[in-house]
């Protein structure tokens, strides 16, 4: 069925809280294993069917967040899900009771337990109306970000369209655009700031509702982390300051040496990798999609079926548009059992990631769709992120039909970026932590946190006044997850580790780089992602001979790379 053929009705919310109450009851007087079972399977079925709808509502919103029909339906669901939540903590309490845990263990894992018993640490009907207002807030965030109409050269642009502007060879038009965006967010950063301080107030206090010290211990558990800890993300940001920083600062000593730049250099000179320009496409948007046809089609008979059948259902919307949301994501219609993918098109090489990206994503979705429990499609975050950063390290061998004569430019660039990006989504995670440390702290004070955090992780950027929004620490506020998703960006960093393993894998045998991201793939969301490594071959980002490791062979291919001919 295409997307646009799936039929959307707002559920009975009392019906539907009054199925999960009646399905409970039933499981509790469940006579033998094989009658619980059948209660659970469909409970199984009625949480994917709300799932579905829930996510239709919301990819439809996104696509146009002036649509007020689904604008009205997620005033509903930002109502509805933290009541719907309750009802699938109330089940997960059941199954946790049941006596036949060890029955339902052995034939569908015991994960669903462990994690039933974390989403339990996470709930209390008592933090209903934060979360309600929570969910209202992050709308409003989403809505002001999709608002943007940036007046630049003659034309008014979204903060998506924008984007090549950024990216501009001349130097004086690259800063301008860099500087409209951010007179953009100067000119809405009352409205940033009173988002940000309300979202901060409301989840310090459903932390203490609940016995915590305040919400970083909620937070991790809201995000599911069921196999490390706090303590361990530590260990990991000290080997980052150890190995990467240090790495990324020669990358962007070399940058400089080659725009005829002093180091370090603002934003905006950051921000463009070659004097000629970013590696840009080749293609249009249909080109860019025709060779991620080929590219799935020619890489194994598992990616080709499933590349197709996103065709064929219509179900990726990639091109920005007007009240479009920003950002892109993949997300899953289960009732349908296909995967979706959203997103915004600009011209630049993000385009091509998000085809491998996203559909890297997809495709592990797509594999796992037949998976019960439901919620063992998809592993943890920084498990699903394996997936997609490591399909863009496979498509490599494709870079010339997506590049053209930029292809060469397009893999250094691209390993150079996954390096670099690793100490921003470092800091963007330690600012969190420091933040919801000292929920009272004012605006102002935040912006000087992340200043002092852009010295210790990223020491080339230059904090100068040519820029004031970014040069005042205030670029934080462009991070839709640290409004949105709290603690949720510490994942794109471990996965991102582990993606440079199968880089690593991919310069010497294809066939077993790809045998190992198999193995990863078909285990969907069975595991804790410790355990997903570990039974893929793989080493965890939480072992320092990781970062070292993929550092120091990384490194030898930079020195190693031929850029003859590239300005």
């Amino acid at each position: 069925m295409k997307f646009s053929e799936m039929p959307y009705e707002r559920p009975d919310l009392a019906a539907v809280k009054q199925q999960f109450a009646d399905l409970q009851a039933e499981l509790q007087a469940a006579p033998d294993y094989a009658a619980a079972r059948e209660v659970f399977l469909r409970e199984q079925t009625l949480s994917k069917h709300i799932d579905t709808l829930a996510n239709l509502a919301s990819v439809r919103n996104t696509i146009d967040t002036r649509d007020k029909f689904y604008d009205e339906e997620m005033n509903f669901w930002n109502e509805a899900l933290p009541q719907l939540q309750e009802c699938e903590n109330a089940w997960s309490k059941a199954m946790l009771a049941s006596p036949f845990r060890k029955d339902f263990a052995a034939e569908y894992g015991d994960l669903m337990f462990i994690n039933a018993e974390i989403a339990d640490k996470a709930f209390s009907p008592e933090i209903l109306p934060e979360m309600a207002e929570e969910n209202k807030l992050t709308t409003e965030y989403g809505k002001l970000i999709a608002s943007a109409q940036i007046p630049f050269e003659g034309g008014v642009y979204t903060l998506s369209q924008l984007s090549p502007f950024k990216n501009d060879p001349d130097d004086a038009r690259r800063l301008a655009a860099w500087q409209a965006e951010g007179k953009w967010y100067k000119e809405h950063q009352a409205e940033f700031d009173g988002i940000y301080d309300k979202l901060v107030h409301l989840r310090d206090t459903m932390g203490k509702k609940l016995g915590y010290e305040g919400y970083t211990t909620l937070g991790y558990y809201r995000m599911g982390r069921n196999c490390y800890t706090k303590a361990d993300v530590e260990k990991f940001r000290a080997a980052v300051v150890k190995y990467l920083v240090p790495l990324a600062d020669s990358i962007y000593r070399e940058q400089a040496k080659r725009l005829g730049k002093q180091y370090p250099m603002n934003f905006a000179d950051n921000a463009l990798m070659f004097r000629s320009g970013n590696p840009t496409p080749c293609g249009d948007a249909d080109a860019i999609v025709a060779q991620g046809k080929k590219f799935y089609d020619e890489l194994s008979p598992e990616t080709s079926e499933f590349f197709n059948k996103m065709l064929d259902d219509q179900l990726m919307d990639l091109l920005s548009t007007p009240g479009k949301a920003g950002g892109g994501y993949c997300t899953g219609l289960g009732d349908y059992a296909v995967p979706f993918i959203f997103a915004n098109f600009n011209g630049t090489q993000h385009d091509v990631e998000v085809v491998t990206h996203e559909a890297g994503h997809a495709f592990a979705a797509y594999m796992n769709r037949n998976r019960i429990p439901y919620a063992t499609v998809w592993p943890s975050m920084e498990g699903c992120e394996v997936h997609s950063m490591s399909m863009e390290f496979f498509a490599w061998p494709w870079a010339e039909g997506f590049f053209g004569k930029d292809a060469r430019k397009f893999r250094y660039s691209h390993l150079a970026g996954a390096l670099t990006f690793i100490p921003y989504g470092t800091m963007v995670d330690h600012f969190q932590h420091v933040v919801y440390e000292k929920p009272d702290m004012t605006p102002k004070e935040r912006h000087g946190v992340w200043k002092e955090l852009l010295g210790v992780y990223m020491p080339w950027m230059q904090l100068g006044d040519e820029i004031p929004f970014y040069g005042e620490g205030e670029g934080w506020q462009r991070q839709m997850h640290i409004y949105q998703s709290p603690f949720y960006y510490i994942d794109y960093c471990l996965a991102q580790t582990v993606s440079l393993q199968f880089w690593a894998m991919l310069q010497k045998d294809r066939a077993e780089a790809w045998s190992h991201y198999m193995a990863y793939t078909l285990q969907g969301g069975s595991r804790v992602f410790t355990e997903l490594l570990k039974n893929a071959g793989l080493t965890s980002p939480f072992e320092e001979s990781c970062l070292r490791g993929v550092c120091e062979t990384a490194k030898q291919w930079l020195d190693n790379y031929d850029l003859t001919g590239i300005e």
